[in-house]
């Protein structure tokens, strides 16, 4: 009877333990917003988290202004053939763009490109690929699928970000070779290649070619596909001083315009059927070749920066001046001339 009695004394004392645990547990989960433990990473909704190697690569990540630029330094591999499909460009699109190389002075070579498109995120990007040379180059994420701020903070555009390396639309190797297109009224080369993206050909010339001459050779390898892309030329330089404007017409590669002379550039016209007396009536080619004419091809990069201001259109997003030997790298987003980043690329 005593344990009897005990047992029937003890079971309210234990309802009212676990009443009393419950409503702790309660007020737990519905604890004012403000008192909660900080959220996880932005989320767009994605399933599925960022492998700790991934992960890694985009550690570096950080926004150097409110254009916005971004910066990035990309540890590790990436397979330069996989595809990458970027949205379709819009027939409106205004693709420019301007690019000299001012290889006057000898020790300290220059190579320099206005960016003319609708205006977008960029993200100056530093490679080192272990079977290729190190680069820095310039992307417009747009067509990574980040179109502003705040997508860098998604997991769907921080997934976007592991494809930066695979779209330089221009960039310097460590080895002195810089690279950038124009848009031209038609391109078509050679069939029956391997095929590569219209910008993906430059990320192989970073990573592969020291000088023109070697870049030269992998145009030649490569089928280039325009499918998703406007039709473009290319302009390469080497801290020798060599150039070419690369264009393919009539199913083939033709290098149309060969430095010859202490510069060369190239705007959105194709050389090769532009007789040499007509292409200064071109604005800013013409303004282009004035400068450089006028100082033998010899600029510093204050003087590189004031003729890509002179040569800017009202939609020019980036302009960007490469020290070929140097490795220094200064960057305008938005045409605030007034506010230069600097980088550097150590060279071999």
């Amino acid at each position: 009877m005593k344990t009897s009695r005990a047992v029937a004394t003890a079971a309210p004392l234990l309802a009212l333990v676990l009443l009393l645990t419950l409503v702790l547990l309660l007020g737990g989960c519905t604890q004012p917003p403000s008192t909660r433990p900080p959220a996880g990473p932005p989320s767009d909704g994605t399933p599925g988290a960022l492998s700790a190697q991934d992960a890694a690569k985009l550690r570096s990540l950080r926004k150097v202004d409110d254009h916005p630029l971004w910066q990035l330094r990309f540890e590790g591999t990436y397979d330069r053939l996989r595809e990458v499909s970027p949205p379709p460009v819009p027939p409106d699109a205004g693709f420019g763009c301007s690019l000299f190389l001012a290889a006057g002075d000898r020790t300290d070579p220059r190579f320099a490109r206005n960016f003319d498109w609708r205006h977008g995120p960029a993200l100056l990007l530093f490679t080192d690929p272990p079977d290729g040379y190190a680069s820095v180059s310039v992307v417009d994420t747009t067509y990574l699928g980040l179109t502003s701020a705040a997508d860098f903070t998604t997991a769907r555009g921080r997934r976007g970000l592991l494809q930066a390396p695979l779209l330089p639309f221009d960039g310097m190797n460590s080895k002195g070779l810089a690279v950038g297109f124009a848009s031209v009224d038609r391109a078509e080369g050679p069939k029956a290649r391997t095929k590569v993206g219209s910008t993906r050909i430059q990320r192989i010339a970073l990573d592969k070619a020291a000088t023109v001459t070697e870049a030269l050779k992998l145009f030649e390898t490569y089928e280039i596909d325009f499918t998703d892309s406007p039709p473009l030329h290319y302009f390469l330089a080497d801290a020798t001083g060599d150039s070419a404007v690369v264009e393919l017409v009539g199913g083939k590669i033709l290098v149309a315009e060969r430095g010859r002379r202490p510069w060369n550039g190239a705007v959105n016209f194709t050389f090769a059927d532009t007789p040499a007396a007509r292409r200064l009536d071109d604005p800013r080619y013409g303004a282009a070749a004035k400068s450089l004419n006028e100082a033998r091809g010899a600029l510093s990069t204050d003087q590189s920066v004031g003729l890509l201001r002179t040569v800017a259109q009202s939609h020019t997003q980036w302009s960007v001046v490469y020290g070929m030997k140097s490795g220094r790298v200064t960057l305008v987003t938005g045409q605030r001339w007034g506010t230069r980043h600097e980088f550097t690329l150590p060279m071999e």
